[in-house]
């Protein structure tokens, strides 16, 4: 790899891409400034023949800023200050054989690692992974891990994408939590941010042209991914994939909010990234998840053999808005346009996207492409995620306060649609605890992310200044780590252990190789009928009554196998909450 230290039989050399200056010195902790040597297009290198696993250093800028290393595998005083020099050659891998799972095997299991246990660290993950293995879960999601500043966040502030957050242990600990879990059979993808940097801490745009003006995202300028210089960035990026992928030996990644990567390149950044990720993860199976606000299916093409072409499958938050919508009732902002009937859901259901190209009121404009020609398996259903909780004014679980034959009802047909499963931790079994934002930058900055949120969020309906949690407080992270203590037994966890273990049993080996495009929906007000073709010659069936009130089919009742029931049927009409799977042949 062109970034960050290497071991070479003279020492460790040091490497720097500085384009924008002449000159620049390597500060080895302890130790006077030693000018580095100019090699050419913008690198500076520098040989330690005494330097070692553990030795701290910095760069230094002509104007005397001493900055740590963008690729620095590890920060142990946070983002400003020294980078230190680590092997990861000397982790011991138990599962060197381990290959990844299939895609349609996944059952995902979205969480961070500062919330999922009180420790908040790699290390005390491990700890519940018997657990997970046991529920039926066979991924991990972790949010982001790159290093960002201060104590605690979202990660999707991070600065500096080699280096694992110091907070939730060392890298080698987070190999050991990526070993652990295929142990058990459980893959683990990583959520990866590559369309911003965080606002504190990046220290890149003082040496190197990182962001570009002819691009604007959310966050402000664009990176420089097609523009003078943009080759290196393009390969830091691209490198840093490649890094987890080989060193970590990950199964995948989510990228984060792909449509605000913007790049005019004759090959896009993002198709880039698939091919050279798939080409060094060789014959394992890697998986590679967008979110994308722009329901963009083109990213989610299949070839002629039906084998993904270049990412595997999106976040669908049609199916979350819907399924949504019908256990809570809210209709306010985006949820507006997915109320009305079941009908939205069937064509998540069935198509994909509930959008797919018509006009959106609430964005004012068109969203989406076709999508009834991909698989089922090319979209990720959820009712939970990070987001679609913590972007609340109060970081609230609507869900578990709902009633349960409604949250039965609702999970029932996202844990068995053919689509991809994600549980957000502590959803199975009715964690009530808060996922808000939550962030840690200096007093300046705080302030303004806290007026930002108070602006954002006071377009939500019932919204209170008074109750809004403040974003930067260390009482929010707190109130967002799980509980394990309210562990127990309980009549919603067995459910869901229920649905996956019926899942991997039923509707799994029936994925692999399932005609794409032919799944049908048909609807009347809360009932619903979702018919899709298989494979081994196979139909699976859905009929269901998400209202409170009983309503009559809006199809016959398939002769196949039921292989589920909550509810009950009465001649034609089907009782309130009645989610009913069926397996018939073709």
């Amino acid at each position: 790899m062109k970034f960050g230290p290497a071991f070479t039989e003279e020492g460790i050399l040091f490497r720097l891409w500085a384009p924008l200056h002449e000159s620049v010195s390597l500060k080895l902790e302890g130790a006077d400034p030693r000018p580095m040597q100019a090699v050419g297009n913008g690198w500076h290198h520098y040989t330690v023949a005494d330097a070692s696993v553990g030795t701290r250093y910095r760069f230094v800028l002509p104007d005397g800023l001493e900055i740590p290393d963008p690729a620095s595998r590890f920060q142990p005083q946070d983002v400003h200050g020294p980078s230190e020099v680590v092997d990861l050659s000397f982790y011991r891998w138990k599962t060197i054989d381990w290959a990844g799972r299939p895609w349609e095997e996944m059952v995902i299991y979205e969480m961070h690692i500062g919330c999922f246990t009180p420790e908040g660290t790699f290390k005390a993950a491990i700890e519940h992974l018997d657990y997970l293995q046991q529920l039926g879960v066979t991924a991990l999601q972790i949010m982001p891990l790159s290093e960002f500043p201060g104590r605690y966040s979202w990660g999707y502030d991070g600065v500096l994408p080699y280096a694992p957050d110091r907070s939730y242990g060392r890298p080698e600990d987070f190999m050991a939590l990526v070993d652990a879990a295929h142990q058990r059979g459980i893959s683990v993808f990583l959520d990866v941010v590559y369309n911003h940097f965080g606002p504190a801490g990046n220290y890149i745009p003082a040496y190197a042209p990182l962001f570009t003006d002819h691009h604007k995202t959310p966050w402000g300028n664009g990176i420089n991914y097609d523009g003078d210089g943009s080759e290196m960035i393009r390969e830091f990026i691209i490198e840093n994939a490649i890094y987890w992928i080989t060193e970590f030996r990950l199964d995948g990644f989510r990228f984060d909010a792909v449509h605000a990567i913007k790049d005019d390149s004759a090959e896009h950044l993002l198709h880039a990234l698939a091919r050279r990720v798939r080409a060094a993860a060789g014959s394992r199976h890697v998986h590679l998840i967008v979110e994308n606000e722009e329901n963009d299916s083109d990213l989610l093409q299949r070839d002629e053999n039906g084998e993904v072409s270049l990412f595997t499958a999106q976040w669908n938050d049609d199916v979350h808005h819907v399924l949504h919508i019908t256990a809570t009732g809210e209709t306010f902002g985006y949820y507006a346009d997915y109320a009305g009937d079941a009908g939205k859901l069937g064509r998540a259901l069935a198509e994909g996207f509930v959008f797919q190209g018509e006009h959106m009121p609430y964005r004012g404009r068109s969203r989406g492409r076709p999508s009834g020609h991909l698989p089922p398996t090319a979209f990720i259903s959820f009712i939970q995620n990070h987001d679609q909780i913590g972007n609340r004014a109060l970081g609230d679980r609507i869900l578990a306060s709902s009633p349960a034959d409604v949250v039965k009802a609702v999970v029932a047909i996202y844990l068995l649609a053919p689509e991809i499963p994600m549980l957000f931790m502590g959803e199975e079994w009715g964690a009530k605890e808060p996922f808000p934002f939550f962030c840690d930058f200096d007093e300046d900055l705080n302030e303004q992310v806290r007026k930002g949120r108070r602006e954002e969020l006071s377009r939500l309906p019932g919204f209170d200044d008074d109750d809004l949690l403040d974003p930067t407080a260390p009482s929010t992270f707190a109130t967002a780590k799980l509980d394990w203590s309210k562990l127990t037994s309980s009549e919603i966890l067995d459910f869901y252990r229920t649905l996956l273990d019926l899942r991997h049993r039923r509707i799994v080996p029936l994925l692999k190789g399932a005609g794409a495009g032919n799944a049908v929906y048909r609807s009347a007000g809360s009932a619903l009928a979702v018919d899709w073709s298989l494979a081994q010659n196979r139909r699976l069936h859905l009929h269901a009554n998400l209202g409170a009130e009983a309503a009559p089919l809006v199809s016959e009742q398939d002769d196949g196998e039921t292989i589920f029931r909550l509810g009950g049927s009465d001649g034609g009409n089907l009782a309130p909450w009645t989610v009913i799977w069926s397996i018939s042949e073709a």
